[in-house]
């Protein structure tokens, strides 16, 4: 199976040449991207079935052998990634494949963005597989360029405004991580991860501290945690829904990706337990606050967002195989639902002419569908029985419980609140957009809308052409939408396999000895 490593790697980047090649032809353009995401599912998915029964899975980049050479290793919590985060940007492109349909942009599409695209999920795929501290920083850089170009499109001053500022923090983040990087080799003298875990162990403690905190602070802006998250709610909504989607589900989760690895594997034995704890509290309960101050939903979610990485981090800071394997079950849950939700606002605005909630109403009587795929994710996102969010919730409280600390009791508190919060704030979008009498500025079903309002004033920056406003949704995005649902819903039928799998990938993560020895089975050199 080690061919199969470099394959969610390799394919996007092929596909994206591809399809670059193939620009002002957006059907062959379109095929040929559906085709690469449906083949990286499948591959990931069979990285994830021998990932559990043959440990991690290696390759040697090139031939070259490690540590000379970067090596990709799949193991359960790689593999784990590779499943969601492929599935979803497969969803997310039949999406914006039908939004693109509907809109008249079937025959003249930005021709960058399928290419663009699949870059995107290339970088998404070789931070998940990257054995190698320098290859994480590539693969994070791959998503820098690709997601400023997706943050961009159209063109517009808002999207620019908010463009640059998600280029400056991640430049930021970027250049913290690029020094934390240079001090580690100057130090350790390598940068390979399974070479890392014996040769930072004889490090000074407090330079291991000091290496420690200046990865977690690269990869918390990454991650968008309290107070390194202000840009995230200014720049995700600006953007159109599919990407919006895609960042939301994504982008966030690979710098959490990059905060689990680090710390199970190279800084063991909790030294930032408690820093981590505290921010987790904070992220929560700031970010929740912050989502109930708004008027828009796209906002709204974003807030959200920022919120439910402090349950991620709960679980990485507890420092024990339960609280590590309900951090990983969340991830897989809230990769798979926020993205689900940003599809759902992205229908809401397409029907409703907005996402502003003071623009909306009714919406529950003129698309009963659109309302149960809103309605459905939402109390998902809030943790209600017997949704994959309470389950993933309830292994945290749990792992809390079995801490037993006064910090990590807090946290519990905190989680339950912050989830009261969030079943408030979805249960505020409810009553205002779904529930409420229809707002009179709002289009009926079939209705066309001036493309210039006469007070003057600007359209909404993403919404969606005038004469498509208030049409019948298009069957493509619904479809898409709904396979998304299912498939949060999946989550909840499978929750025990996938806890086992969570569970396994949590045990090997704190043994670090599977790993360390599929990358050097003869010794570590």
């Amino acid at each position: 199976m080690n061919h199969l490593v470099p394959l969610p790697v390799v394919m996007p980047l092929l596909g994206a040449a591809l399809t670059l090649m193939l620009a002002g032809r957006p059907r062959a353009q379109r095929w040929v991207s559906l085709t690469v995401l449906t083949a990286t599912v499948a591959v990931a998915a069979t990285l994830l079935v021998r990932a559990g029964t043959d440990g991690p899975i290696v390759v040697e980049v090139g031939g070259w052998v490690a540590p000379l050479g970067i090596v990709l290793v799949a193991d359960q919590l790689a593999a784990l990634m590779l499943v969601v985060s492929a599935s979803v940007t497969l969803c997310v492109l039949v999406y914006s494949i039908g939004q693109g349909m509907a809109d008249g942009h079937e025959e003249t599409p930005l021709s960058v963005y399928h290419p663009t695209y699949l870059v995107l999920t290339a970088g998404v795929c070789n931070a998940f597989l990257s054995g190698d501290l320098f290859n994480l920083y590539v693969g994070f850089e791959i998503l820098l360029v690709a997601s400023y170009v997706l943050l961009t499109l159209g063109s517009t001053e808002t999207r620019i405004r908010a463009g640059t500022t998600y280029v400056v923090v991640s430049l930021l983040s970027s250049l913290i991580f690029l020094v934390a990087i240079g001090l580690v080799y100057s130090a350790a003298g390598t940068l390979n991860l399974a070479q890392l875990v014996g040769r930072l162990d004889e490090l000074p403690d407090d330079l291991r501290l000091v290496l420690q905190g200046m990865l977690l602070l690269a990869f918390g802006i990454k991650a968008a945690v309290f107070p390194l998250s202000a840009w995230l709610p200014d720049s995700y909504p600006t953007a159109p829904a599919p990407v919006t989607a895609v960042f939301a589900g994504l982008l966030t989760k690979v710098g959490v990706y990059a905060i689990i690895r680090t710390e199970t594997l190279l800084f063991p034995g909790g030294r930032t337990a408690t820093l981590l704890l505290w921010v987790a509290g904070l992220t929560m309960v700031v970010g929740i606050l912050g989502a109930v101050a708004q008027s828009d939903i796209k906002r709204l979610l974003s807030f959200t967002l920022i919120s439910h990485i402090g349950y991620m981090l709960f679980g990485v800071g507890l420092t024990t195989s339960l609280g590590l394997a309900a951090a990983i079950f969340y991830v897989v849950h809230h990769i798979t639902i926020q993205t689900t939700l940003f599809l759902a606002a992205g229908l809401v605005e397409r029907r409703g002419g907005s996402t502003a909630l003071d623009r909306l109403g009714g919406l529950a009587r003129m698309s009963p569908l659109l309302a149960v795929l809103f309605f459905v994710p939402a109390l998902n996102l809030a943790g209600i029985p017997p949704f994959s969010g309470f389950l993933g919730k309830l292994g945290l409280v749990q792992a809390g419980v079995a801490d037993g600390g006064p910090l990590a009791w807090a946290l519990v508190a905190g989680g339950l609140l912050t989830s009261l919060l969030t079943l408030y704030a979805i249960a505020r979008v409810w009553n205002l957009a779904f529930w409420r009498a229809p707002h009179p500025d709002m289009p009926a079903a079939g209705d066309t809308v001036k493309a210039a309002r006469t007070d003057g004033a600007e359209q909404p920056h993403d919404a969606p052409p005038a004469e498509h406003r208030g049409a019948m949704l298009p069957k493509l995005m619904i479809g898409s939408t709904v396979a998304l649902v299912v498939f949060g819903l999946a989550l909840t039928v499978v929750a025990g396999p996938l806890f086992e799998i969570s569970s396994d990938a949590a045990d090997n993560l704190l043994r670090r000895t599977p790993y360390v020895e599929a990358v050097y089975p003869e010794g570590t050199p």
